[in-house]
């Protein structure tokens, strides 16, 4: 077989295809038109002497003949990029690009004061672009590429296709006011018990870590509001008798901010919050986000146990 005769660009349009399963986002996702994707996808199927993608009711469904080929496919094509990246060096980081990341307010917090300043020196013409988890694995923007990372530490369950890293590990601590009269002794699990509590709750449910730990105990506590985001309970417990439980840095982060606020040991035991880093099969072997997953990692390593 000569491979003259053979169009190797052909396999990245095979790869996106298969990806997508669907003709307009793989055209959107090469930069070509409708005609010009259809004109590729029967060289393809010429090529190959196969059908390979088939009309469906949403999209494109591969062949038998297509399944086959995938695993090989992507291999060839992450081997050929490989090889461009070694020959371009570290060009891809002076490149515009867009990349997204699903995270929380919390982890914005943490990562960003030292994240942000390493893409401006580093990636200059790079955009990050930040989107809130909801309390869930973003999976259908990770396969779509709508979402090139998601971090947080209560994803579970996660398809093959996709890849996961410890960044950091937290334990929960209390959050307090100084004036609180309850806590004039300290904080012993009587007087959590006797304080009305905030709590932070991305889906709505207000039965939590803390509360399913009590249940345990034979006890159960007032929570007074449930909200949608880890930094700004902090806010609220300032001059007040409520008790926030969050993890150790977001408290750490309020005490420096105000003086009112004390942090305090949580008086029962709960697990350690493993915080992930997920990415899909798709982005594993890309330059750019390997690049970025590691300044993620590097910049994480202080929270790291």
């Amino acid at each position: 077989m000569n491979i003259a005769n053979k169009d190797i660009n052909l396999l990245l349009v095979f790869q996106v295809l298969y990806q997508e399963r669907n003709a307009t986002l793989a055209a959107e996702r090469m930069a070509l038109s409708q005609p010009a994707l259809s004109h590729k996808l029967n060289k393809l199927r010429h090529q190959f002497g196969d059908p390979l993608f088939v009309r469906a009711p949403r999209g494109l469904t591969p062949t038998p003949r297509a399944h086959e080929l995938a695993p090989e496919v992507q291999r060839l094509v992450e081997d050929l990029e490989a090889f461009f990246e070694r020959c371009d060096g570290q060009d891809f980081l002076s490149r515009p690009a867009r990349l997204h990341l699903y995270s929380t307010d919390y982890l914005e917090q943490t990562l960003l004061p030292e994240l942000l300043p390493i893409l401006r020196s580093h990636a200059p013409n790079l955009t990050l672009i930040t989107h809130n988890t909801r309390g869930q694995l973003p999976r259908e923007a990770l396969e779509k590429g709508t979402c090139d990372l998601a971090i947080a530490g209560f994803y579970t369950d996660l398809p093959d296709t996709f890849h996961q890293q410890r960044l950091l590990s937290e334990d929960f601590v209390v959050l307090g006011s100084r004036g609180n009269p309850k806590l004039a002794a300290g904080l012993n699990l009587e007087s959590f018990l006797a304080c009305e509590h905030l709590l932070t709750t991305l889906t709505g449910d207000l039965d939590g870590l803390v509360d399913r730990a009590l249940r345990n105990l034979g006890h159960s506590r007032r929570v007074t509001a449930g909200l949608s985001s880890f930094l700004a309970p902090t806010r609220l417990v300032r001059g007040t008798d409520l008790l926030l439980t969050c993890l150790r840095s977001v408290a750490e982060e309020a005490v420096l901010r105000d003086d009112d606020l004390c942090l305090y040991p949580l008086p029962l035991a709960l697990p350690r919050v493993e915080v992930m880093q997920i990415w899909h099969e798709r982005t594993h072997a890309d330059p750019l986000r390997r690049w970025f997953r590691q300044q993620l990692w590097d910049v994480a390593a202080k929270w790291r146990k």
